[in-house]
């Protein structure tokens, strides 16, 4: 008897064995319908196996789906990925299937002639559309438009049988890219790098890289020159380009395009889905050699990948928080060393992660170490509040606002940064002192002045400001507290009326195409100044810019978790780095009330590697992550009893365990999100310790009600 393991998307901890029926041919990576219950549900062969029987009864798999094999080595990286953030490998390997959800595009209606038949009243209309025609197929109203006649005339002649209609299959065609297209001229680290990473390539196997440049060094052309060795070494070849954001996409697509002639397929949730199947069909068929796309674009069952690029690696928006917990930087690295690939961690201000991993010779380090062309890094310089603080209810202070004068005169673009959205973090009563939050949740609602509305940035509910408190009843008494971005904007309309001012967040740019056209303008010279969060600051050039000015440089700091320190650095570097990316020198301030802040003034001197080292050892010291490993467990539930019940048998449960801590149930920092009550724990282990292997002999112990759900999430980035 022959026997299948199946993947089945459900929130199970293992495949289902059915038994294969005589005649079926099937294999590791088949997509196939299973019963289970009264349904048919998609599964995914992990294996099929002869046995010699079994004191179970099996059902019978019911039919082979007509849709591609997933490559043997997708498979793999579906059930690694499973095991390494415990998570259900039918789960997992959903996301290997997201772009076959969709139909496939209509087949596309096209008009041919049939043989050599001709009409039996061959007039000058009807003579036109089949000299239009040829030995063509077209679609009808393309051919009455070619021929200048109307549609009744090619009606006419289907109907006589001199005409045919049929149907074709819309299959994406993805031009092959030409690695000699337009190649880019390359300083000598550029050239060194592409270099290294093309030979990697060709050499075959595993090998990771860290790029690491400073704002403006040409890391994109450093990587796609390797990409083009690449290719032209193995025109089959597949490279993925890892972006942290849909807003990115555009660009990076335009640059792909100009240097190989093709533009790359794209792969995120922007895409519609019926363009998403095409792309996953044609990377399986290996009909596609280039993708752009985010951290989901990992699980498309390519044919011959051979390269992955994770650009701006240290960006916090590649891992995913919800459903499906994992970080897209280190399943890029799992599915290269799956794949025997090349993997290039790209980034000017690298996570601690990943500087370790270089340290201890894990990955190969490249350095671009100047700008590239004739541009400069940016000076850096803190403006002390304490010395010169704003006016009440203003945000900027008189040293930034004569800075932005000078650069207005000059005919030249500011960039301010605040990495808050909306136009005030707080509203509350000055009345009764109630602060406006979201119902059933811990989370304060945000006024945004643009929409008139409060909403909450965690779960998305929006109101209405209203008149009254909701407490007290106060009439008028809602006052705004603190700076958005809007508020920032509304104050720099008021001090230079004559600028042309716009910003830049994911509420006002929610979108690559509007993001591109943000872009363009700036690119333009349409727009002086220019208000922005993070959107900003990841990877965009604006040529133009030469002054960034931070407008709360301690707003990151404020966090409580190991890594505040790592990603106000990261942040404001990358922000700062927008400034004097072309011939024009930049500078960048950056306003504080504490300029002795060690992230402040190691920026202030351009001097990242002092604030790694000291970051460094700080981690060292607790031994956190890169010197040890974290995991969390959150629990919710809408019933609090049971979550505290859920968190007592843990506590009571936990394994023995040496070089291993946990700590907690705690309530988590958010502990009531859409109306669920949440509570956390969290494991430190050395670096040494099988902490998979501690998660999962300690979650067999607690029987988990249906009513509370429990997430683990490996490697944790968020404490909230």
């Amino acid at each position: 008897m022959k026997v299948a393991s199946v993947l089945i998307p459900l929130p199970v901890p293992e495949a289902f064995d059915y038994e294969v029926p005589e005649g079926f041919d099937v294999a590791r990576g088949d997509q196939v319908a299973v019963p289970l219950g009264p349904r048919l549900i998609r599964g995914i062969v992990a294996e099929a196996r002869e046995t010699t029987g079994s004191n179970r009864r099996l059902k019978s798999i019911d039919h082979v789906l007509d849709d591609p094999r997933l490559p043997g080595r997708t498979v793999d990286f579906v059930e690694w990925a499973a095991r390494w953030t415990l998570s259900a490998p039918g789960e997992m390997a959903s996301a290997a299937l997201k772009g076959l959800r969709a139909p496939r595009p209509r087949p596309e209606r096209r008009v041919r002639r049939v043989g050599d038949n001709s009409p039996a009243r061959p007039t000058a209309a009807r003579t036109a559309v089949l000299e239009a025609l040829g030995q063509r197929s077209m679609p009808g109203p393309d051919l009455a438009r070619a021929a200048g006649v109307s549609s009744g005339v090619v009606k006419g002649l289907l109907d006589e049988g001199v005409l045919e209609t049929i149907e074709i299959e819309a299959i994406a065609a993805f031009d092959p890219p030409n690695p000699d297209h337009a190649p880019a001229t390359l300083n000598p680290d550029q050239a060194a790098a592409a270099e290294a990473i093309g030979q990697a390539v060709a050499g075959g196997g595993f090998v990771p890289f860290l790029l690491d440049g400073v704002t403006g060094s040409g890391k994109t052309e450093a990587y796609l020159e390797a990409a083009a060795r690449a290719l032209r070494a193995d025109p089959s070849a597949q490279v993925l380009i890892l972006l942290p954001e849909i807003a990115l996409t555009q660009a990076v697509i335009e640059r792909i395009a100009a240097r190989f002639g093709t533009a790359p397929a794209e792969w995120h949730s922007g895409v519609a889905p019926p363009r998403r199947r095409q792309v996953w069909e044609a990377v399986q068929a290996g009909r596609c050699n280039i993708v752009v796309g985010a951290r989901s674009a990992l699980f498309l069952p390519y044919a011959n990948l051979r390269l992955i690029v994770v650009d701006e690696e240290h960006d916090g928006s590649f891992k995913q928080e919800e459903g499906l917990v994992y970080h897209g930087r280190d399943l890029a690295v799992a599915r290269a060393r799956i794949e025997e690939a090349t993997v290039v961690l790209a980034s000017a201000t690298p996570s601690l992660e990943t500087f370790w991993n270089a340290r201890q010779g894990r990955y190969r380090w490249l350095k671009l170490g100047a700008r590239h062309g004739a541009a400069v890094l940016p000076d850096v310089a803190l403006l002390d509040l304490r010395q010169s603080p704003p006016d009440p209810q203003t945000w900027l202070s008189q040293p930034l606002r004569e800075a932005i004068g000078e650069t207005l005169l000059k005919g030249e673009q500011t960039l301010l940064f605040l990495n808050r959205r909306g136009y005030a973090p707080v509203v509350l009563c000055r009345a009764c002192g109630h602060r406006m939050t979201a119902p059933d949740t811990d989370s304060w609602l945000v006024e945004h002045r643009y929409t008139g509305r409060l909403v909450c940035h965690l779960t998305g509910y929006s109101m209405v400001k209203p008149k009254a408190c909701p407490s007290c009843g106060a009439e008028d008494s809602l006052v705004s507290v603190g700076p958005g971005v809007e508020r920032v904007e509304e104050e720099v309309r008021r001090l230079f009326p004559e600028a042309r001012t716009a910003v830049f967040s994911s509420d006002t740019v929610p979108d690559g195409k509007s993001a591109r056209a943000l872009i363009e303008s700036m690119a333009a010279g349409e727009i002086d100044i220019l208000v922005a969060t993070q959107a900003a600051a990841k990877g965009h050039n604006f040529p133009r810019l030469t002054l960034v000015g931070v407008v709360d440089a301690d707003l990151g700091l404020r966090g409580g978790d190991l890594r505040a320190a790592e990603r106000t650095f990261q942040l404001l570097t990358q922000a700062t780095g927008r400034a004097g990316r072309a011939d024009k020198p930049g500078r960048a301030l950056l306003q504080t009330w504490t300029p002795e802040h060690p992230v402040l003034m190691a920026l202030a001197a351009g001097d990242r590697d002092a604030f790694v080292e000291a970051e460094m050892a700080e981690r060292e010291a607790a031994a956190l992550p890169p010197y040890g490993r974290l995991a969390a467990i959150i629990l919710s539930s809408e019933n609090a009893m049971a979550v505290d019940k859920v968190a007592r048998e843990l506590a009571e449960s936990i394994p023995n365990a040496e070089r291993l801590e946990v700590y907690g149930p705690a309530d988590a920092p958010l502990a009531l999100v859409r109306g669920r009550r949440r509570k956390r724990l969290l494991v430190r282990a050395d670096r040494d310790v099988d902490l998979q292997g501690f998660l999962r002999a300690w979650l067999t112990r607690v029987k988990v009600p249906a009513s509370v759900r429990l997430t683990v999430d490996v490697d944790p980035y968020s404490f909230l």
